[in-house]
């Protein structure tokens, strides 16, 4: 069994390469080993790799300069998983991609389901829809994993920006009218593996059905909930308030949805798999850094 997975410095590709290596015989590339912009480098990369799966972590997560730079969030998250998917169905490889709830407008009062319409609000959620369809339209055998709120012990992240501003600052004020579960790279990872082994016996057993499942961590809270726990479960942090602020308070070239509220029943109904609240995972990963 041969995977080939990209992005593999990036929070959830990290974790992959770890939690992959029980399942076959990983090939891991970042971007200076594999630039999936390069349709050509794409194609001599599976030449060479022959992947049964093709595992994309890759991705442009840049929300607010994609405003700016649309072009090359397009590269990475529309036209890249496009060109590995017609790739695959070439091949009879199995596509696993990650998308986002910035597909989403944030208006719904409850969480998202698979089926509800997209309306992103700024060109990373636009790029990453195209990403989607692209993939589905190829009619390769895949699963698309929508997640959010992704943070780790490594890597740029809201919990490692917390942690740093803590210790330098007296007073947070961070944002209070954005809800979402806060969702640790290592559990989406975990997960991946587990339902990668349920799909690979079901292709073997000729009854596998591509899909688009939401996975994230359970329960909800807002940025500034978020963040209070963290503060709240390190110590010695120079920080005194953390201040809760609206949306408008802290404007951002990008526009955030304010509901990142994923239902993942769908999830659990296809694999028998359920993240954990997202409250018992952050003392895990906060054990992962130093202090």
């Amino acid at each position: 069994m041969n995977i080939l997975l990209t992005g593999k410095n990036g929070q959830v590709g990290w974790e992959l390469q770890r939690t992959l290596q029980p399942v076959g015989k990983v090939t891991a590339c970042d971007h200076a080993g594999l630039d999936l912009a390069d349709a050509a480098a794409v194609r001599r990369k599976l030449d060479e790799v022959r992947p049964d799966v093709i595992v994309n972590a890759a991705a442009y997560t840049a929300v607010d300069k994609a405003e700016s730079e649309p072009e090359q969030a397009n590269a990475v998250n529309a036209a890249a998983p496009a060109l590995l998917a017609q790739e695959a169905v070439q091949r009879g490889a199995l596509l696993i991609h990650y998308s986002t709830d910035y597909v989403f407008d944030g208006a719904k009062a409850s969480p998202y389901v698979e089926t509800d319409p997209t309306n992103p609000l700024g060109a990373y959620g636009r790029s990453k829809l195209a990403g989607e369809e692209g993939i589905r339209a190829s009619g390769c055998d895949h699963l698309i994993f929508r997640t959010s709120w992704v943070y780790a012990a490594r890597g740029a992240n809201f919990l490692r920006t917390i942690l740093r501003l803590a210790a330098e600052r007296e007073e947070l004020r961070i944002v209070a009218d954005q809800v979402g579960a806060p969702t640790w790279a290592r559990l989406i990872a975990e997960a991946t593996a587990l339902a990668l082994r349920q799909a690979l016996a079901e292709r073997r057993h000729g009854r596998f059905e591509s899909g688009l499942f939401h996975l994230t961590c359970a329960g909800e809270t807002s940025w500034h909930g978020f963040a209070s726990l963290i503060v709240a479960s390190r110590g010695g942090l120079r920080v005194k308030t953390v201040t809760p602020i609206a949306t408008a308070d802290y404007p951002t070239p990008a526009k955030r949805p304010a509901n990142s509220r994923l239902n993942t029943d769908a999830f659990r109904a296809r694999f028998g798999l359920a993240l954990p609240d997202w409250r018992d995972c952050l003392p895990l990963c906060l054990e992962e850094i130093p202090q």
